[in-house]
């Protein structure tokens, strides 16, 4: 970064508390011992953790006691270190154009401003459009639509009849289009069902690596504007997901789902076939969807409970083995008490 507290303090928006000339060269946790690196604190706890770490400055709110490392106060910590975090991004480089070794079908249409690159497959059909990027050993299949400055990072694979929207990002190894897990039993085995849908995805969506969105069996597997997926999670088909949903690691979602506007799941979440989540609904880690959820509200436990619900129930379960133990004390009682009676 090779910048001061005082240029980080103006860039930020800041105030500066600290010597201006101190050098700053990456940001860190607060709990990083890098007397050249800046960590963020949002409350007195993690200010605390930085303090004690040895970290050499820290970014505080605000309100905040004075710390007693070099800082700068700003009106959000949180978003003082996502803008920290933009200026020190490093992009993955792509070359530029077509790569001599990308095999681009005849029929597929690649924009002059587009980036594929070696070893890249771009099937007849296929549309990779202005600025889009398409790192090396990707796959884009038939008819598949890559938007205008979306990326494909290495190893991604579009089946085929994979729409993606602008700026989409697609990480390494996931997969897009392969066939719903459908089949039917016919009395004595079972036959493959043909997926002839697609999967359609809009602007702003992110996919985690190793994750997997299906082909739908037929219409479309979609997801909608700025869906977060993150990484090594399964999609089934026929799915639809709602505009600036968040799915967590290793979530599953079963076929022909329908999920709300700002749902947010955490990891390991299952969710049952044909299940519709309504908008605004958090899902805790390791929740089950069994049945419909239509109210907003925060969710836990399988089958799925308002939280505060589902952690009475927990409670209620650890006591169990005790509860069991006073009950069999009683029953005895009421034994002995039925001995005493004329």
């Amino acid at each position: 970064m090779n910048w001061t507290l005082g240029e980080l303090a103006e860039r930020l928006s800041g105030t500066l508390e600290g010597p201006a000339d101190l050098p700053i060269a990456r940001p860190v946790t607060a709990q990083t011992p890098d007397a050249d690196g800046i960590a963020f604190a949002e409350a007195d706890k993690y200010l605390a953790i930085a303090e004690a770490s040895g970290v050499g400055a820290v970014l505080i709110w605000r309100e905040a006691r004075t710390a007693k490392v070099p800082a700068i106060r700003v009106q959000s910590p949180r978003m003082a270190w996502y803008s920290l975090l933009q200026a020190c991004d490093r992009p993955i480089p792509s070359g530029s154009g077509v790569h001599p070794t990308a095999i681009v079908a005849p029929g597929a249409q690649v924009d002059p401003s587009a980036t594929v690159g070696p070893y890249s497959v771009i099937e007849a059909g296929a549309r990779v459009e202005a600025g889009a990027r398409v790192f090396p050993w990707c796959y884009v299949g038939e008819n598949c639509v890559v938007g205008p400055d979306a990326t494909l990072f290495p190893g991604t694979v579009l089946y085929r009849d994979v729409t993606l929207g602008a700026r989409c990002i697609v990480h390494a190894g996931a997969v897009l289009g392969a066939d719903g897990f459908g089949f039917v039993w016919d009395g004595s085995r079972r036959l493959k069902i043909p997926q002839v849908g697609t999967v359609r995805v809009e602007d702003d969506v992110e996919i985690g690596a190793n994750s997997c969105v299906d082909r739908a069996t037929a219409g479309d597997t979609w997801l909608g504007e700025g869906v977060k997926i993150d990484n090594l999670v399964q999609i089934g088909h026929n799915n639809r997901i709602g505009a600036h949903s968040v799915l967590a690691g290793l979530t599953g979602l079963a076929g022909s789902c329908t999920i709300g506007e700002r749902v947010l799941m955490g990891g390991q979440v299952a969710v049952r076939d044909g299940a519709t989540l309504g908008n605004d609904i958090l899902l805790a880690g390791r929740t089950g969807i069994m049945q419909d959820l239509t109210e907003p509200g925060e969710y836990f436990g399988t089958p799925a409970h308002p939280v505060r619900e589902a952690m009475r129930s927990l409670v209620h379960i650890h006591r169990l083995h005790e509860m069991n133990r006073k009950l069999k004390e009683l029953e005895r009682e009421i034994e002995r008490l039925k001995e005493r009676l004329p």
